[in-house]
């Protein structure tokens, strides 16, 4: 049986993750800055794109749900003591698109760390071309930690969408 403390323990779990993401983010794009500003070789600059391109998703997603969890927290408890209907009416079909959007992370992610991958093993002994395989270490890198860290989301995701229904046919 589905609770209002398992609830609320999925909206917490999602704003802990959101913060790790968060400072992964940071350090992504500090990472980035420190090897442009210092270290300046072709494979660190290649290895800066990705670092700051998917570091700037990784704030923006991190933080955007950090700001939002407790006030969802707080609206779901009160919404399962108070208005169930209203969560058969958005909050089902909000959390049918995160599953749903979910599956397409996947597949993008995983299509990022295989082109990461194919970089790696194409430039590695290419002496003029270590900026494409900075790029390839750094997409990997991201795309790895992203996939990681959306499967654990997925599955909390899932386990309350599904917990969520059932607490709805009570």
């Amino acid at each position: 049986m589905f609770t209002k403390a398992q609830a609320e323990a999925y909206f917490l779990a999602e704003k802990q993750e959101s913060l790790v993401f968060l400072i992964i983010g940071i350090v992504a794009i500090l990472s980035a800055i420190g090897f442009l500003a210092v270290v300046k070789t072709p494979f660190y600059k290649g290895l800066s794109i990705p670092l700051i391109a998917i570091g700037i998703i990784q704030c923006t997603v991190g933080y955007t749900v950090y700001t939002r969890s407790d006030a969802q927290r707080k609206d779901i408890v009160y919404k399962m003591d108070m208005n169930t209907d209203a969560l058969r009416k958005e909050e089902l079909p909000r959390m049918k698109t995160v599953m749903k959007n979910f599956a397409i992370y996947r597949w993008v992610e995983i299509s990022l760390l295989a082109v990461g991958l194919m970089m790696i093993f194409w430039f590695r002994n290419q002496d003029n071309r270590h900026w494409l395989l900075g790029i390839g270490v750094g997409l990997a890198i991201q795309s790895a930690l992203m996939l990681g860290a959306d499967y654990f989301a997925e599955k909390r995701g899932h386990e309350y969408f599904t917990g969520l229904k059932s607490w709805l046919k009570q």
